[in-house]
């Protein structure tokens, strides 16, 4: 594996006119060599520049229904037995995206893994418990699976709204005083607002419970009772306190996750390494904001405007 720095040093001693193709050749190899293993598999490549330009608007870089086109676009010509490696480095994004991303995967392989190379969050942490296992390092990190709403031009946890209603409807059945206190905050939220949270915490979470039952615990007696709680663990925000808090590897192995160590196969985890610092490279040297990569060839990009 060729460090950060060592792939820069290489991308900037070559030739300007050069340097795309530098780069799609170290990139193409890399993903070249990762379908090699374990008898051979597809390989495709979600990767987000969201560390790279935070400063663009969030459906340029957190994941989005347009996906499904770049999905199907990759993914043709695919041999489907083979199964599916999905490296996968996102923020997260719509609920709705993964879930219809999801059900295209599972509509065409029995056999998903996930490799995390740095960050799957939210949504992408929702497809990584959908597949039959994850393959994490040291360095990956899933988060929580809460839903977050917009309210006021900022994006609020469903958790937390459902919990501020509760905690007003307490205070003012033990005194009816504080009513007056609370009448601007509820105002403010809207009567549909807790329906609406607590619609979009059960829909997430039953929506995972149920990818974990169908795949990653499917040959267990109690797999239903498995995925509930593993997806109840993600969900629940009171304990995360933070959306983008780091799970790592651990933590999500000690709630029942089959996740393999990307340490333990070091060819395999020298491709995956030099694929995402490509994958950096090209986010800070381009205008590419997101991409998705096959091992066969097949490329959907989206550009800054």
């Amino acid at each position: 594996m060729a460090a950060w720095n060592k792939l820069l040093e290489e991308f900037s001693a070559q030739e300007e006119a050069n340097r795309p193709s530098w780069l799609q050749k170290r990139f193409v190899g890399a993903l070249a060599q990762i379908a090699t293993r374990r008898g051979g598999r597809n390989v495709l490549f979600y990767c987000s520049g969201f560390l790279q330009k935070p400063q663009l608007a969030p459906q340029l870089t957190q994941l989005t229904p347009e996906e499904l086109n770049g999905f199907m676009s990759c993914m043709f010509g695919m041999g489907w037995s083979d199964g599916l490696t999905l490296l996968l480095h996102t923020p997260g994004g719509a609920t709705n995206a993964a879930e219809t991303i999801v059900q295209y995967l599972h509509s065409k392989f029995d056999k998903i893994e996930v490799i995390i190379p740095a960050f799957a969050m939210s949504a992408g942490t929702m497809i990584s418990l959908a597949s039959d296992r994850i393959i994490m390092g040291r360095q990956s990190q899933m988060g929580p699976i809460d839903p977050q709403m917009p309210i006021g031009g900022k994006y609020v946890s469903a958790r937390a709204i459902v919990e501020q209603f509760e905690k007003a409807k307490e205070e003012i059945t033990g005194n009816l005083a504080l009513a007056h206190a609370w009448a601007p905050i509820l105002q403010s939220l809207g009567p549909a607002l807790l329906v609406e949270a607590q619609n979009a915490l059960d829909y997430g979470e039953r929506m995972v419970a149920g990818w974990l039952a169908e795949r990653m615990f499917r040959k267990h007696d109690d797999r239903v009772v498995m995925g509930e709680r593993v997806a109840k663990y993600f969900n629940d925000a009171s304990s995360h306190k933070s959306h983008g808090r780091r799970i790592a590897r651990d933590e999500a192995r000690a709630q029942g996750v089959v996740i393999e160590s990307l340490e333990d196969e070091q060819e395999l985890q020298d491709c995956v390494l030099t694929a995402y610092h490509l994958a950096t490279i090209m986010f800070e040297q381009t205008g590419v904001t997101k991409l998705l990569w096959s091992n066969h060839g097949q490329v959907w990009l989206k550009n800054a405007p």
